[in-house]
This record gives structure tokens, C-alpha cells and sequence, in this order.
């Protein structure tokens, strides 16, 4: 299988072309959106997003993942197999959260270029195809160097800040929750964030914090938009409190 992790948008022309692409190089190939609303642009934030989402991908998945504001620029494309589930992307930091909590990772740069490659669409021209390869089971060992490391890596710790907000207002963050009390606060625009277990252990309209499927800590309301209350906008700082 392989999977989308883009900041292409849902309703915009480039989810469809890079799909065009995998579905001529890799025919029979399930091909599965994550999504194409990653954080616009914002390289860190999506990083921690799609590490969020690589914990139910299953074994020997294919995920291709394009943030990439320095398309066209001197930075590398990559691939990276962690813990058996492999990565193709730009070398600037995307794949480096997924790399760095992983028990066992392997990266290789991407030195094959396409006799027709767009300076600003690697995703279609260039990811693709390499995707598509490793997808049919054919790693093209000829098209790539294996690296020492990453150019670009944030880490594998938490990044306190608002990754995501989804279509009912949810603010997710890049705190993981498992190993957080349930007595914490969360601070965020201002304001101090108990926790609740669910929506219905508060009032209505009430702001708490959960641990999301996902396992990340999201700040939410129960039946409000709870980031519009608050002013809450993917980047904006959260911190912990007691």
C-alpha cells in the first residue's frame, strides 16, 4: 500500500496528478490518502502530524509525504525505512521525527532524476515514481545512496505546539499523552486546560484536554468549536502546567 501525506489540499489538482503517477508505476498498487491537509507549509508541525499517524500504519507500508516549501531548491529528496514501514520525501526535516523514534531506521538519498522533472513539483515527477517503485517490492538500490543521516532532523521529542486542527474544531498538538498526568493543565492562548476523558465528562461548551486516538494531547470543547473560542491556529505555543 501506499499512502498520502501531503499540504496539496483536498479540493486542489495536485493530490490527482501524483495519483496518475502511482497508479501507471505501481498498477494494482491500493493507493490511501492520510491526508492532503497537512499544515501548509509548515515543515515542523506536519513532521510531528505525520509521526502521530505513522503508529497505525501497517508493516511494509509506503508512505509518500510532500510538505516542501524548498521544492526546486538544493535540499535533498530521501528515503527513509523505519521500523519497516518506508518514507520518500524532501530531506528537510519531514521524515525526521517518524526516523528518530524509531527502534531501527535505514536513509537513503535519492539520486535518480526523471528525464522530465517540474522544478516545483517533486512530488509528482520525482517522489512518485521512487514510491512507486518500493511499493511493487523493487528498492531501486541503482537510483539511491545510502546516507548516514538525515541533513534535517527535529528529533524525537515532543513540539508543544498546536499540528493540526480538524473540520470540528479540535486543536491537536505535538505533546504526546501517554506519559502525561491526568491532574496537568495545558496552557494555551491564555488560558489554563484540565482534563476530561471524554466530551461528555464536561459541561457544555466546556474547554478540556484528551488523549486522542492518535495518543496526542487535543485541546477541545465539548459540542463547541473550540479552537474559534480560544483563537487557537496551527503553530501557536502550548505549554504544561500543573
Amino acid at each position: 500500500m501506499i499512502f498520502l501525506f501531503t499540504d496539496f489540499g483536498g479540493t486542489d489538482i495536485y493530490a490527482g496528478q501524483v495519483r496518475a503517477v502511482l497508479a501507471g508505476a505501481a498498477p494494482g498498487v491500493a493507493v490511501i490518502d492520510l491526508t492532503h491537509d497537512a499544515p501548509a507549509l509548515n515543515v515542523k508541525a506536519s513532521a510531528h502530524l505525520l509521526a502521530a499517524l505513522a503508529l497505525r500504519l501497517p508493516a511494509g507500508a509506503v508512505t509518500l509525504a510532500v510538505v516542501d516549501p524548498g521544492v526546486g531548491s538544493a535540499r535533498e529528496a530521501v528515503a527513509v525505512e523505519a521500523d519497516g514501514r518506508w518514507y520518500v520525501g524532501p530531506d528537510n526535516g519531514l521524515l525526521s521525527v517518524v526516523a528518530a523514534r524509531a527502534a531501527r531506521r535505514e536513509c537513503w538519498r535519492i539520486t535518480w532524476r526523471p528525464r522530465q522533472l517540474s522544478a516545483s513539483f517533486h512530488g509528482r515527477d520525482l517522489f512518485a515514481p521512487v514510491a512507486a517503485d518500493i511499493a511493487r517490492g523493487e528498492f531501486p538500490a541503482a537510483k539511491a545512496a545510502q546516507l548516514a543521516r538525515l541533513a534535517v532532523d527535529f528529533g524525537a521529542g515532543d513540539l508543544a505546539e498546536i499540528i493540526h486542527i480538524d473540520h470540528y474544531g479540535n486543536a491537536l498538538t505535538g505533546l504526546r499523552a501517554a506519559d502525561l498526568p491526568r491532574t496537568t493543565r495545558i496552557v494555551a492562548a491564555g488560558r489554563w486546560i484540565g482534563h476530561a476523558r471524554v466530551f461528555s465528562d464536561v459541561a457544555h461548551g466546556e474547554l478540556f484536554w484528551y488523549e486522542d486516538s492518535l495518543v496526542v494531547v487535543v485541546i477541545s470543547g465539548n459540542a463547541c468549536f473550540a479552537c474559534a473560542r480560544v483563537g487557537l491556529a496551527v503553530g501557536h505555543p502550548v505549554g504544561i502546567g500543573t
